[in-house]
């Protein structure tokens, strides 16, 4: 059993006093049997005037603030306290009927499982079923795990983790063209893969340990991340992280599920100013562990990247002042070690 104490730390900067719309930020990690908030504080400057918390269709805690006072600088810190217990590649100790692919989910679970069966991108046949279809026995059956572990290995050990500055995710076709993108593109990647095999896969965002910065506190230090889950009657969703060729939940907090990216924003906001108010955004995350708990130990090297700017930023020019959108607060990931 692990301890993990994660800081986040999201600061925007502005030309001159602007005002900021409604705030929705993502941070508690989801209480499960393997994880368990021990505590969570949200420090906010400007002090909103109110914070309301909800659940979303996903289950996820989400806070949505709203301020009154102009500033220069908005900063979001929190600090959390997290009761991890990891595991290793998981046993899949699925139902024999699915021991094998292909495979039927029951129909009792079907209705809600479809919408994370269901394809975003590409159509049936297309370069991305191709490619999963690769991973198959031919014309025999295909152990179930042996189908999903090497299709994230895969991703891991064939594709370039790259820094990507750009907003957004790439859509699964061009990282199979480019053969490099993010965590959040190879999340997306696995995702449509299994998809298109017709497995449940959804989103999770979230924070990775990395031991080798465990303790820094070096700027940019540690990350957010973000992986795949993929339904599996019997062992449930299961974690695969193909950024870091990681099966199970080893060093994963999760804090949002979602069945798409774009529902999974960690940070997002608006200001009231003009464009070129906009002075930037600086982020910092370190994830560290208890010295007394039984984290730190030597793992293999993970992937990621220190700054990534993602999201994207909506301007109104109709009006002065006008709003603008604040991009989302940056997916970042721990670097390549």
């Amino acid at each position: 059993m692990s301890i993990f104490s994660v800081r986040h730390v999201t600061e925007y900067r502005y030309r001159r006093p602007v005002g900021f719309g409604e705030h929705r930020i993502m941070f508690r990690p989801r209480d499960s049997f393997d994880q368990r908030l021990i505590d969570a504080q949200l420090l906010v400057t400007p002090e909103p005037v109110s914070t309301q918390w909800i659940h979303d269709v996903f289950g996820n805690c989400v806070a949505l603030l709203r301020f009154e006072e102009k500033a220069e600088t908005l900063r979001f810190e929190t600090r959390m306290q997290v009761e991890h217990a990891s595991s290793g590649i998981p046993e899949f100790r699925i139902r024999d009927k699915v021991l094998h692919y292909p495979f039927q989910y029951d129909g009792e679970e079907l209705p809600d499982l479809s919408p994370t069966i269901t394809r975003a991108f590409g159509q049936p046949g297309d370069e991305v079923e191709r490619w999963a279809r690769r991973f198959l026995s031919g014309k025999q059956e295909t152990a179930t795990g042996k189908l999903l572990m090497t299709m994230c290995y895969a991703i891991r050990e064939s594709f370039r983790y790259s820094r990507r500055t750009e907003p957004g995710i790439q859509r699964p076709a061009e990282t199979l063209a480019l053969g490099r993108g993010t965590c959040r593109d190879f999340a997306l990647l696995m995702m449509e893969a299994v998809r298109s095999l017709g497995l449940a896969a959804r989103f999770v965002s979230g924070y990775i340990y990395v031991p080798s910065r465990d303790g820094s506190d070096t700027r940019g230090g540690g990350a957010t991340h973000a992986w795949a889950q993929v339904y599996l009657p019997g062992a449930g969703w299961v974690e695969f992280d193909p950024t870091n060729g990681i099966v199970g939940n080893r060093d994963l907090i999760r804090v949002a599920v979602a069945r798409d990216p774009a529902q999974a924003i960690p940070l997002s906001g608006s200001y009231y100013g003009a464009a070129e108010d906009d002075l930037g955004i600086s982020v910092q995350v370190n994830v560290t562990t208890d010295q007394n708990s039984e984290g730190g130990t030597e793992k293999p090297p993970v992937q990621g990247n220190e700054a990534p700017r993602e999201g994207f930023t909506e301007r109104s020019r109709d009006r002065e002042p006008a709003r603008s959108t604040h991009p989302p607060s940056p997916l970042r990931e721990a670097s390549r070690t």
